[in-house]
């Protein structure tokens, strides 16, 4: 089972980014996965949710409006675009399915 997000980087405020995480392992459509993020020193923060079949999603309210979560089964890929980015959204944005966590893949948002 193995979970590799990348997407991540530098973006300015007010800018956009799109997170991916290529699933392998296990089959994806059978399990809902989630986006969370992580700042140093601060404990892991559930951002986004979504259903195996991609039906149903929740979202932080602190990203609600500007963030979506998606996914592409045929693929077993899952996606987060992040529109409207703060500075507050930099952290380390991690996925999450089938109780693994991938490596994290560092989002910065400054100008």
């Amino acid at each position: 089972v193995q979970l590799v997000e990348s997407g991540g980087g530098l973006a300015q405020p007010g800018g956009s980014l799109r997170l991916s995480c290529a699933a392998s392992g296990f089959i994806f459509s059978w399990y809902g996965m989630s986006w969370y993020r992580q700042v140093l020193g601060k404990e892991r923060e559930l951002v986004a949710s979504i259903n195996n079949a991609g039906t149903s999603t929740t979202y932080a309210d602190s990203v609600k409006g500007r963030f979506t979560i998606s996914r592409d089964n045929a693929k077993s890929t899952g996606y987060l675009q992040m529109n409207s980015l703060k500075p507050e959204d930099t952290a380390v944005y991690y996925c999450h399915s089938l109780a693994r966590w991938g490596q994290g893949t560092q989002v910065t948002v400054s100008s």
